[in-house]
């Protein structure tokens, strides 16, 4: 079976986006990029909230990406070659290629998914991510933890969730970031 990865870019104080929903504070370096993307390889489908799909949208326009840096070419090759699952209540039709609207989360369907998938599946945006926490899904948690306290905003890791951790890969990038791998290796 396939791992279900919850992979964010977070301030060393825990927030994905500021109090003022920005995040520009967590753009990759091309170091970073370039690390990002050897492990999106991996990706096969990516699940994602309607607001992370919609600042994801970004990746299928050729028009954004000219003059853009390698790895940001890159990225883009792997982000429009992957399936795309959108959970939201409010879209009705996707607007990027290899992607579908479900209205619900249905941890039932993502066992299921996990079970048939050859690739592995990356899970984006908190809240999204928070119900596949709460229904043990979530396999792996790639922590890409930046130089920068922004003192509020939208977490990056749910509340009221127990879970041991095994740490298996950690890496120190040259701004500052530091990334950390973890296992999930017994939920209460």
């Amino acid at each position: 079976m396939v791992n279900l990865i919850y992979s964010v870019f977070m301030s060393l104080d825990g927030y994905m986006e500021d109090a003022s929903g920005n995040f520009d504070w967590a753009a990759p370096d091309e170091q970073v990029h370039q690390f990002v993307n050897d492990l999106e390889r991996s990706v096969g489908t990516y699940l994602l909230g309607r607001r992370m799909y919609e600042t994801m949208k970004f990746w299928e326009s050729e028009a954004n990406l000219a003059g853009e840096p390698p790895a940001m070419l890159d990225f883009a090759k792997i982000w429009q070659a992957a399936n795309k699952i959108v959970f939201s209540r409010t879209l009705e039709t996707a607007s990027t290629r290899r992607t579908r609207v479900e209205k619900n989360f249905d941890p039932g369907a993502i066992r299921q998914l996990k079970e048939e998938a050859d690739k592995d599946i990356s899970i984006g945006g908190p809240e999204l991510a928070a119900h596949a926490f709460q229904s043990g899904l979530i396999d792996e948690c790639h922590l890409f933890i930046l130089p920068i306290l922004v003192g509020g905003g939208k977490k990056a890791l749910p509340d009221q969730i127990w879970l041991e951790l095994d740490l298996m890969d950690e890496r120190h990038f040259d701004n500052g970031t530091v990334f950390l791998r973890y296992r999930v290796k017994q939920a209460r």
